[in-house]
């Protein structure tokens, strides 16, 4: 597993996260030793070879943010004919999502341990991608942090120009300030139409399972956000 580029990451200073080091369990320090040959991507600034990473060309779904993983291995279960791509930072949620995938005998998910931006940028093929999915991203409530919010202009057209021409974004917040931003943020771009919105108490999630951080929103009375962009082509 290879660690964050210092070198790949001095062409954007502003983060949208904070790498937390936590405490990595022994099973999830053996996942990662044993498992990253069969699931880990390191980065790298040079396109991927999608068919080739897969051994198949099939619908390609990239998720950004995938915490511990559990709802990104359900999808890549329940799917079986279509390919995952998760991206995380947070190596403890890493160690715990290849565990689950080993359980799942899953042959159709590979992780990035890097920065989305990065790895939209220098990665991934443009075009490849039918569906990108990020769920509850961080808020970034702060005024003063608003700019390091991942959702912005610039990373929706990052976004477009990844997804093929039927393509969707698929998102989901429980803050409302965040939720306004996201729609104000819609209604200015011209890469992506709404397919549909909805807003709930966490009984109509938008075609995706119930997230740990969803649950936790939930519990502190928070309302839930769901969004599926499509892409104008």
């Amino acid at each position: 597993m290879q660690a964050d580029s210092e070198n790949g990451a001095k062409h954007r200073m502003i983060r949208s996260f904070v790498r937390r080091t936590g405490r990595m369990t022994p099973a999830q320090s053996r996942a990662l030793a044993e498992l990253w040959p069969v699931f880990g991507v390191d980065f790298a600034p040079v396109r991927l070879d999608l068919v080739a990473l897969f051994a198949r060309d099939a619908p390609r779904v990239l998720e950004v943010g995938f915490g511990n993983g559990e709802t990104l291995v359900q999808q890549a279960f329940e799917n079986p004919a279509t390919d995952f791509i998760g991206i995380e930072v947070h190596e403890p949620g890493i160690g715990h999502c290849l565990m689950e995938a080993r359980k799942a005998h899953l042959s159709n998910l590979r992780i990035v341990p890097h920065d989305a931006v990065d790895v939209l940028t220098h990665q991934v093929p443009s075009s490849s991608l039918h569906r990108i999915n990020i769920y509850f991203p961080d808020p970034w409530p702060k005024k003063r942090h608003h700019k390091r919010r991942l959702l912005q202009p610039s990373f929706l057209d990052l976004c477009a120009d990844h997804l093929d021409s039927s393509g969707s974004l698929h998102i989901a917040t429980d803050w409302a300030n965040y939720a306004d931003h996201i729609d104000e943020l819609f209604a200015r771009s011209d890469r992506f139409a709404v397919g549909e919105r909805r807003e709930h108490d966490g009984d109509a999630p938008l075609d995706r399972p119930m997230t740990k951080f969803e649950r936790r929103g939930l519990r502190r009375g928070h309302r839930i956000w769901d969004w599926r962009m499509d892409r104008i082509a």
